[in-house]
């Protein structure tokens, strides 16, 4: 496979099994036993860096992380370890993998670990590792919201068939940045910056659930990773990908997991419109008039309440 933007693809697709692609940014092979992802050339070092980070960071032992077996000298690939067991996603989409038990047991064990992470307290190391994370508070979210609303506006600005669609999307947009900004904000604790149910292997027995892919790791509000977590599963849930229980299952989980962090309903509800939005932008088919009647439906209930 060819790829300008990314000139490794070529050799290191050969290795394995291509599953993630975006054209001229990134790319994930699966081989044996590891992961290969390929960037741009230099577009390694800030995501290598962050997981020697968390090596730091999440020493508690609530949570397995990859290891790094290889960078290249380019800085465009690296090379990491494969965490034995499925994911949270494969779990809820294979209904026979495991019994609903199971899949429960799974999605518990995910959300213990996740408040002892960050209930827990760090040593002076990995404070110091914390404190250097970049700062993702509710004003960067709506301004790199905008940004990519704008994005799509001027992509699509000759297009006379689009326009109701570019009403909808800036009359969500607008609603979106208010509720992110008009209510006062959690504190900002660590963050993953991208958690979905893909994202956390469960092993079985005794052994801490695994945490993928740390390249956009920061500080943000409790409430940005779970709501991300929370959109994806009803996400599955409205394509048919899990069932009604296992939806109810996994979406409890997460409630219970954001009450114990004390996250703020207002917040959780602000940054669940703001990944709603973030996927109205997708260019896959049908998610963008499923994602803005959802934000639209939410601002009528809020009015209605």
């Amino acid at each position: 496979m060819d790829d300008p933007g990314l000139p490794a693809l070529r050799g290191e697709a050969q290795k394995g099994e291509l599953i993630s692609y975006w054209p001229y940014c990134q790319a994930v092979v699966r081989a044996d036993g590891r992961y290969i992802k390929v960037f741009e050339p230099g577009g390694a070092v800030v995501p290598a860096e962050r997981c020697a980070q968390m090596d730091v960071l999440l020493d508690a032992g609530n949570f397995t992380t990859p290891r790094i077996l290889r960078k290249s000298s380019q800085e465009d690939v690296i090379v990491f370890s494969a965490i034995a067991g499925p994911t949270l996603n494969e779990l809820g989409r294979e209904q026979g993998a495991v019994s609903d038990e199971a899949f429960a047991r799974a999605w518990e064990k995910w959300s213990r670990a996740w408040v002892a992470e960050l209930n827990g307290s760090y040593n002076p190391a990995a404070q110091i590792v914390l404190d250097s994370l970049p700062l993702r508070p509710a004003e960067w979210e709506a301004t790199k919201m905008w940004r990519r609303v704008n994005d799509w506006l001027r992509h699509n600005e000759n297009v006379p068939e689009l326009s109701s669609q570019r009403d909808a999307l800036r009359a969500a947009a607008e609603q979106v940045a208010t509720n992110l900004l008009r209510t006062a904000p959690d504190p900002l604790v660590w963050s993953h910056g991208d958690l979905y149910d893909k994202q956390i292997i469960v092993p079985d027995g005794d052994i801490p659930p695994g945490l993928l892919d740390f390249d956009s790791t920061a500080r943000a509000e409790a409430a940005r990773d779970l709501a991300g977590v929370d959109v994806r599963l009803e996400l599955h849930l409205r394509h048919n990908r899990m069932t009604p229980a296992r939806y109810l299952t996994a979406h409890t989980q997460v409630l219970a997991a954001a009450e114990e962090l004390h996250v703020s309903p207002v917040r959780f509800d602000a940054y669940s419109d703001a990944f709603w939005l973030r996927l109205a932008l997708s260019p896959l088919p049908g998610r963008f008039s499923l994602a803005i009647a959802v934000v639209t439906e939410r601002a009528a209930q809020e009015l209605r309440q």
